[in-house]
């Protein structure tokens, strides 16, 4: 249902799903590209955080992907 891409025009990924779109900015857009189904919550924090060369992410990436998940962009396998 719902599908992230880079919108060319808006030079931002962006959420598409039948009823519109939801613009998204660089750190939630990295926080569901991680979102692949392989990886846990641990996985993606260590990844973010090893990127961005930062610590302390685990509470934003999941307060992030409790609001990804009540608004159907992610499911929990």
């Amino acid at each position: 249902m719902h599908r992230i891409q880079w919108e060319e025009a808006q030079q931002k990924h962006v959420i598409l799903y039948p009823e519109g779109m939801v613009e998204l900015n660089q750190s939630s857009a990295e926080i569901l590209k991680c979102c692949d189904g392989t990886r846990t919550l641990a996985q993606i924090v260590s990844d973010l955080e090893q990127k961005f060369e930062t610590t302390g992410l685990t509470d934003d990436i999941t307060a992030f992907l409790g609001v990804a998940l009540q608004n159907g962009w992610i499911n929990q396998n």
